[in-house]
C-alpha cells in the first residue's frame, strides 16, 4: 500500500519519505486502519515485518489531530535509545520525543515537556508509582515485545502496567508489538483488541540444517557449501561472507562466544581488503577513547574486531555492545558471536544465522533444549532488508536422525503459547504493595478485582489464584509494609518507602534487619557490601569449584556479617556466592583493576558494572531506611554508596566530586600530593597537566570548575570529557 493512499497525516507522510519510506507492508497496512482509529491493536508478525512502523504511525497522527502525550515501553536500555532515535524525525513536525530509563526513585517532572516518552518497563512503572500528573494524558501506549510477559523476571511488571493503564487511563489505545505466537489471540483478547497476525517477511527467511556439506531447507531446495576448511561452523560462515554477506552465530554461554570469535578470526581476516582495515581501525580507536581503564577482556574484543569479527554477551559494558552493534549495522563487522539476548535486542539482521546451541545449561535441570520460541527469535535476525533477498538461518546436524529432529522439533513446529509470570510471590508482594501504596487497591475488593484485570487471572485457576494473593498480602501486613484499618490496606511508611525505591519487599526487609543488627557494633564496608548482595535483587556471582578462597575467607570473617549463614548446604551455598559478589564489591572500592577482577572473579566487565549499578541503587535504599532505623550509620553508607559508585577508596571522595575525574585520574592527582580540590588551588595549570593521565584539556577543566577559569587557545572550554 502507498502511504500516500493510507489515510495517514500528510505531515506525517512528508516525515516518512525523507526517510526512503513510502510503502507499507501487507501486515502494516492491515493494521493501519485500526491503529488509526484508535483500537487497541495486537501485532504479532516476524522480526524485520514492520511493527515498530505501526506503533509510530499511531502515536503520531492521535497526537497530530488529538493532542496528549504517548509512552513508548521497551523491556532493554539499548531498545529504548534505538526507539529514541527512530522516534525523533518526528521533531519536525512539533513533537517533541523523551527518553528515560535510569534512577527508579524519581518522577523526574522534566518528562513532562515531551509529547512522547520513551521508557523501559521498570521506568514506567515507577513513574507510575510516583503518580506522574502527565498519566492522564497519555492517549497511545505501546508495548513492544509484549511476548516478554512470558519472562519471569520482567513479564510481571510489563503486565502490571497494562493492567493499571487499563484502570486508569481505559481510553488510552493500547498498541502491542509481538513476535509470532502460538496464543496471541489470548493476548488480545485480555487487551480487548484487534489481533493482526501474519508470517509474511520484507526478506523470505529459508530456515535449514547442514549435514555432509549441504544445507537442506524448509522448502525443498538443498545448497552445497564448499569452503578452504572441513569444520562445519567455519565452512558456513566462509561462505557467506566471501559472497559479501554478513553472519550471526548464537551459542549457549558467554565462553563460547569469546572462543569462537577468536577462531573465525583468522578466517574472516583473510578476505578483508585495505580499506575494510582501514575501518575496523577507526573503529576500535573509537571504543577505546571510551574506556577508562584497559583490561585484557577488551583487548580480546579489540583483537577480533581487528579481524572483522566480534562477540556480543552480557560481560560487555555498554560501549562495548554498542560499538559491536553499530559496526555491524554499517557493515564494517562481517561476524558476530552472541548469546542469545542478542535476538532480544536491537534490530541487527545478518544474511545468514547460524544457530550452533539447540540445548543449554539449567541449574537443577542439567542441559535442556532451547524455547522454540527463541529458537524462531534467532533465526529472525535473517535477512537484510534493502541488501538481501533472502535470509538463511541454519542449524548444524551431526547425523540424519538429528538433522530429522531438528526440522520436525524446530523448524517445522510452532512456537510455545506464552503465560503469565505474575502468580510468583516475589512479584505478587513487590506489586500489591505498590498498588496499596499508590492508593490504586484499598481493600479485598479492590486487590482482587486488580488482579482479575491481568493476563494472570485470564489463565489461572481462581482458587489458586486467590491463594497466592492471601499469601502475598499476608507477608506485606505481616511485616508491616501495610496495615489494615477498618478493613482498608494502608501503606506504611517502610511500606511506602519500600514501594518508591522500587525494590523487592523482602530485600527491603532483610535490610532493615541488618540495619537493626548493625546498631551500637563497628560494622565494616564488607558487611554492609554482603547485607545488599545477600537480597533477592541481586544476582550473586556463581560459585565455581575454583572459588574455594571465599569460603576460607568467610571463616576469617565471623562476625562481620548482617546476614548470618545457615549451615544447610544449599543455603550455605548461596550464603558464599553472596560473599563472592561482596567480596568483588569490596575489591572495586579498593581500587583493584579491572583486569585483576576480571581474571580472579572470571567475570566480564560488563559484569562489574550490572553488580556495582544494582549494588549501589541497594545501598541508597539502606541509606534511606537507616534515617528510621539506625540513624548513626547514615553517614558511612552515604561515603560507601559513593565509592561504590566511583570505584574508590574514602580518601579519593573530595576529588572525584570534580567532572571528569573518576578514579584514575583521582587517584593519579592524590599521588602527587594533590589529595584535596583546596590543594589544586592556584597551582600552575601546566604542573597539574603534567600529572599521569590529566593532561592540558583536563587541567583546565579542572582550573575552571574551581573557579580560576583559563582559557584554551583563543576560546574558553565549554564542555568537560568523561574519564
Amino acid at each position: 500500500m502507498k502511504l500516500e493512499k493510507s489515510g495517514v497525516d500528510q505531515r506525517i507522510i512528508d516525515v516518512l519519505k525523507e526517510q526512503g519510506i513510502t510503502d507499507l507492508y501487507p501486515p502494516q497496512a492491515e493494521a493501519l486502519k485500526p491503529a488509526l482509529s484508535g483500537e487497541n491493536i495486537v501485532l504479532s508478525v516476524p522480526t524485520a515485518a514492520g511493527k515498530s512502523l505501526v506503533a509510530y504511525l499511531a502515536i503520531a497522527n492521535r497526537l497530530l489531530n488529538s493532542g496528549g502525550k504517548a509512552l513508548y515501553v521497551v523491556p532493554l536500555r539499548a531498545l529504548a535509545q534505538e526507539k529514541f532515535e527512530d522516534l525523533k524525525m518526528f521533531k519536525k513536525i512539533g513533537l517533541k520525543v523523551g527518553l528515560s530509563t535510569g534512577d527508579l526513585d524519581e518522577s523526574n517532572p522534566w518528562l513532562s515537556r515531551y509529547d512522547i516518552i520513551v521508557c523501559t518497563s521498570e521506568k514506567a512503572d515507577s513513574l507510575l508509582r510516583h503518580g506522574v500528573k502527565w498519566r492522564s494524558k497519555i492517549k497511545v501506549l505501546v508495548v513492544d515485545e509484549i511476548h516478554l510477559i512470558h519472562d519471569p523476571s520482567r513479564g510481571p511488571t510489563l503486565e502490571v502496567i497494562i493492567a493499571r493503564f487499563k484502570a486508569l487511563n481505559p481510553d488510552t489505545q493500547i498498541v502491542a508489538l509481538s513476535a509470532t505466537i502460538a496464543n496471541a489471540l489470548d493476548l488480545a483478547e485480555w487487551l480487548d483488541a484487534k489481533l493482526v497476525s501474519s508470517d509474511w517477511r520484507p526478506v523470505v527467511l529459508k530456515e535449514g540444517v547442514f549435514y555432509k556439506n549441504e544445507i537442506e531447507f524448509d522448502d525443498g531446495s538443498k545448497k552445497a557449501i564448499k569452503g578452504p576448511v572441513k569444520k562445519s561452523l567455519e565452512m558456513l560462515v566462509d561462505d557467506a561472507v566471501s559472497d559479501g554477506g554478513q553472519v550471526l552465530v548464537f551459542v549457549n554461554n558467554r565462553r563460547s562466544t569469546v572462543s569462537l570469535a577468536s577462531k573465525l578470526s583468522a578466517l574472516i581476516a583473510e578476505g578483508l581488503s585495505d580499506s575494510e582495515k582501514k575501518e575496523l581501525s577507526e573503529l576500535i580507536n573509537s571504543l577505546h577513547s571510551t574506556i577508562a581503564e584497559s583490561t585484557s577482556f577488551g583487548q580480546k574484543l579489540s583483537s577480533c574486531l581487528e579481524h572483522g569479527v566480534a562477540f556480543h554477551n552480557a560481560g560487555l559494558t555498554s560501549a562495548q555492545r554498542k560499538t559491536v552493534e553499530q559496526g555491524f549495522k554499517s557493515h564494517i563487522i562481517k561476524c558476530i558471536v552472541a548469546t542469545p539476548t542478542l535476538a532480544a535486542g536491537v534490530n541487527i539482521p545478518a544474511r545468514r544465522v547460524i544457530i550452533r546451541d539447540l540445548w543449554r545449561y539449567e541449574s537443577n535441570y542439567g542441559m535442556t533444549p532451547i524455547p522454540i520460541l527463541e529458537y524462531k527469535q534467532q533465526a529472525g535476525r535473517a535477512g537484510r532488508p534493502q541488501y538481501d533477498e533472502e535470509g538463511e538461518a541454519i542449524t548444524i546436524a551431526k547425523n540424519s536422525d538429528q538433522r530429522d529432529q531438528i526440522f520436525y522439533n524446530y523448524i517445522m513446529s510452532d512456537t510455545e503459547p506464552i503465560y503469565s509470570k505474575l502468580g510468583s510471590q516475589p512479584a505478587l508482594r513487590m506489586h500489591l504493595l505498590a498498588a496499596i501504596a499508590t492508593r490504586f487497591v484499598e481493600n479485598d475488593e479492590s486487590v482482587y478485582s486488580f488482579i482479575d484485570s491481568t493476563f494472570y487471572s485470564c489463565q489461572a485457576d481462581s482458587f489458586m489464584l486467590k491463594q497466592e494473593v492471601d499469601e502475598a498480602l499476608s507477608f506485606l501486613l505481616e511485616n508491616d509494609f501495610v496495615e489494615e484499618i477498618d478493613s482498608r490496606y494502608m501503606a506504611t511508611l517502610f511500606g511506602s518507602r519500600t514501594s518508591a525505591l522500587y525494590i523487592d519487599p523482602l530485600s527491603a526487609l532483610q535490610l532493615r534487619n541488618a540495619l537493626k543488627k548493625s546498631c551500637g557494633k563497628d560494622n565494616s564496608d564488607l558487611s554492609f557490601l554482603h547485607a545488599v548482595c545477600s537480597t533477592p535483587d541481586v544476582r550473586s556471582l556463581y560459585l565455581n569449584k575454583a572459588d574455594s578462597w571465599v569460603e576460607e575467607k568467610a571463616g576469617c570473617l565471623q562476625g562481620c556479617f548482617l546476614v548470618e549463614s545457615s549451615m544447610a548446604a544449599e543455603e550455605y551455598e548461596w550464603f558464599l556466592s553472596d560473599l563472592k559478589t561482596a567480596l568483588l564489591l569490596e575489591d572495586w572500592i579498593s581500587e583493584i583493576s579491572e583486569d585483576k577482577l576480571i581474571t580472579k572473579y572470571n567475570i566480564g566487565p560488563g559484569d562489574i558494572y550490572n553488580i556495582v549499578e544494582t549494588a549501589e541503587w541497594l545501598l541508597h535504599a539502606t541509606r534511606e531506611f537507616a534515617r528510621t532505623y539506625n540513624f548513626d550509620c547514615v553517614s558511612e553508607v552515604t561515603d560507601l554508596t559513593l565509592r561504590v559508585h566511583n570505584g574508590c577508596k574514602k580518601e579519593l571522595l573530595n576529588l572525584i566530586s570534580l567532572k571528569g575525574i573518576g578514579r584514575v585520574r583521582a587517584r593519579s592527582l592524590f599521588n602527587e600530593g594533590f589529595k584535596t580540590i583546596s590543594d589544586l588551588r592556584g597551582v600552575p595549570v601546566d604542573r597539574i597537566a603534567g600529572v599521569k593521565t590529566i593532561g592540558k584539556v583536563i587541567a583546565q577543566n579542572i582550573k575552571k570548575q574551581i573557579g580560576e577559569n583559563e582559557k584554551v587557545g583563543n576560546r574558553e572550554l565549554k564542555e568537560f570529557y568523561p574519564r
